[in-house]
């Protein structure tokens, strides 16, 4: 029988669905520093305008922001330091394969906490063109307002 797993979502990159559109995802676990770990469970950290990159090999989460802890001292981390994103092989590999193809980048998701440890969400995307964004907002509005039509013929 499965355990139920815990899931603490602490930061996602909502524009990043507005902005691309999503392939496939995988789970990676992220390096961090003491106090960065502290800093997340505060809820301080930040996706937005962060990518992933394989380098040498090794993938990479760039650009994220995870705020100085508020107890740090001296000790406390760089915010937007480069951290090693954790993955085997077989799926760095996989990865690699498919952003040298055209067009498709890696995109942080959602940073959370599963068994105590902190994991992104990364995904395969390819970026949006702006007549796909708009079409997607005239899809978001037609759908809000049948739900809107909807309950008012409840009532």
């Amino acid at each position: 029988m499965k355990e139920k797993v815990e899931e603490r979502v602490l930061c996602s990159n909502k524009k990043a669905y507005h902005d691309y559109h999503i392939e496939e995802s995988l789970e990676a676990g992220i390096e961090l520093k003491g106090t960065e770990i502290k800093s997340l469970r505060e809820g301080k950290a930040n996706l937005k305008d962060s990518y992933a990159i394989i380098k040498d090999g090794e993938p990479f989460l760039i650009g994220c922001h995870i705020s100085p802890y508020s107890h740090g001292n001296i000790y406390n981390h760089e915010p937007l330091r480069t951290r090693k994103l954790l993955l085997h092989k077989e799926e760095i590999r996989k990865l690699t394969g498919k952003v040298t193809q055209r067009g498709f980048t890696l995109i942080p998701l959602k940073i959370y906490l599963s068994k105590g440890r902190a994991k992104v969400e990364i995904a395969m995307a390819r970026g949006k063109k702006l007549f796909d964004k708009r079409e997607a907002i005239k899809e978001k509005d037609l759908r809000r307002e049948s739900e809107k039509a909807l309950k008012e013929m409840v009532r």
